[in-house]
């Protein structure tokens, strides 16, 4: 098998962007890429053509390989439900909820049966695969019974690359502990070191890398500078864009313990009069222009955690006093009057019970079965504004909401003819399960212009930051190709003539 699996020497030190970068470089010389992760932890997630359920780093790096992504790309997805337990998501469905311990203990032989296939499927299909490690490859407590690192590269039969982030400090202490930790059979698969997140003058590196290539024998073949605005959808909640500040449009974001899919908020970075600030407590909010509830992997327990911080209380009274509002997925179902879990689907309590915000009349019930769907409708008539624009995006959700009077309030009437979400108070409050509504430029426009009106501000045109995305990753893949020696890694793969 022709491929690499790019590890790190901890989360968020850039595996993921240095994957996505590998695979728009290599579709450029002609190379028929696929991108791979075998196990993902993440609620960040991506829903595939077919409805199916993948972690967003893998169909982000489809999209900048130019393909279609499928489930064969992310075989085993693991979505947090809580501290000890997470959500085992197998070829894109849902299978079960699981504690740490009862997944290693059970799910191993399976996993590994998992991975076979996948990596088997993309093989027959891909020239070369672009495999994405997850964490630390050296994690001892985990080690005998990993299905995402160093043993899938041992599968595969691959080379690794080791990525370190010098921007956390300690570049030096973590190659060097990182490579001693590995077995000896381990660590000769690792032929080359990036340098990641570099700030200041690479000249000043100099030693530093041959220092490193003297100490552990192992070319340290590219220094990658810090790279801002790169518009490249993150996935590990270590990524969470920090808030904006300073602009004269405040929107506060409420902030869960189990947020997901937080890239529905990553439009608001481009437009150039928005703040945004992250709040889990009524302390922290003051006046805002406008509030967002985001997804939620625990829409009650999450509901909970706010009513703790009074933030529910804040929310209502804000909501009478004209505030403008919207909730998505898990966030809709917060402003609904009754969220139920009578199969402990959501909670892991069956009967769990609680009230909502109460704003919205809806009654959520969960249930066993996910809805992983991608989805298309047009607007209310009342909220449309100047564009009839169909919106795109994607569902997520267990809950099942029942809403009064749909027909008249509804957000979207999808192309199948139902109906999605919530609308009332000349659109300023609105629920929606659909994921992503920021990301149609037009409708950003329309919904943020109502804000300007409302605090006399100029209005302001779409700002098309759909049209950019894969002109980044063209960029992503020249900042990539400009600063390692892309040559020697092409040999390392084993696709150095690209000719395959």
């Amino acid at each position: 098998m022709k491929g690499l699996m790019v590890v790190g020497t901890a989360s968020d030190v850039g595996k993921s962007m240095i994957a996505t970068a590998i695979c728009r470089a290599l579709v450029e010389e002609g190379v028929r890429v696929a991108p791979f992760k075998s196990q993902n932890m993440s609620n960040n997630s991506y829903v595939t053509k077919d409805g199916k359920e993948i972690g967003r780093a893998q169909g982000v790096q489809a999209e900048a390989a130019k393909i279609e992504a499928t489930v064969y790309m992310n075989p085993i997805l693991l979505k947090p439900t809580s501290d000890s337990t997470s959500e085992v998501v197998l070829f894109g469905k849902a299978e079960t909820i699981q504690s740490g311990r009862d997944y290693r203990a059970s799910f191993y032989e399976k996993g590994l049966e998992a991975i076979k296939i996948a990596l088997n499927k993309l093989e027959n299909t891909y020239d070369a695969i672009v495999m994405e490690g997850a964490g630390s490859p050296v994690e001892i407590n985990l080690k005998d019974r990993e299905l995402v690192n160093m043993k899938v590269a041992e599968m595969a039969d691959v080379p690794v690359l080791l990525v370190a982030d010098i921007d956390r400090g300690g570049v030096f202490a973590s190659i060097v502990g990182t490579l001693s930790l590995l077995e000896e059979s381990e660590r000769s698969r690792v032929k080359a070191i990036i340098i990641n997140k570099f700030r200041g003058d690479l000249s000043l590196f100099a030693d530093g890398k041959k220092w490193i290539e003297d100490h552990c024998g192992i070319p340290v073949i590219g220094v990658m500078p810090y790279l801002h605005h790169h518009m490249i959808d993150a996935e590990d909640s270590l990524s969470i864009q920090v808030s904006k500040k300073d602009n004269p449009i405040d929107i506060a974001i409420f902030k869960p313990p189990y947020l997901s899919n937080f890239t529905d908020m990553d439009p608001f970075l481009y437009e150039d009069d928005v703040s945004f600030r992250w709040v889990n407590h009524s302390d922290e909010m003051g006046m805002p222009d406008a509030v967002i509830l985001p997804g939620t992997k625990s829409t009650i327990h999450d509901w909970q955690y706010f009513c703790d911080r009074k933030l529910d209380k804040w929310l209502k009274h804000y909501i009478e006093n004209g505030g403008r509002v919207i909730g998505i997925c898990g966030g809709f179902q917060m402003l609904g009057r009754r969220l139920a879990d009578p199969y402990g689907a959501d909670t892991g309590i069956k009967g769990k019970e609680i009230n909502g915000l109460g704003v919205i009349p809806a009654d959520t019930t969960f249930i066993t079965e996910k809805t992983t769907i991608q989805v298309e409708g047009t607007l209310h008539p009342k909220l449309k504004g100047s564009f009839v624009q169909s919106l795109k995006g994607y569902e997520i959700h267990l809950g099942e909401t029942v809403v009064e009077n749909h027909d008249r309030h509804y957000f979207l009437k999808k192309a199948d003819g139902h109906y999605d979400g919530y609308t009332s108070k000349g659109g300023k409050v609105i629920g929606t399960y659909m994921h992503h509504v920021f990301h149609h430029d037009e409708w950003r426009a329309h919904w943020l212009n109502q804000i300007r009106v409302d605090k006399g501000l100029p209005l302001k045109d779409p700002v098309y930051i759909s049209t950019k995305k894969d002109k980044k990753y063209a960029e992503l893949a020249a900042h990539f190709k400009s600063n390692v020696d892309f040559n020697l890694l092409k040999e390392i793969i084993g696709i150095e003539d690209h000719t395959l």
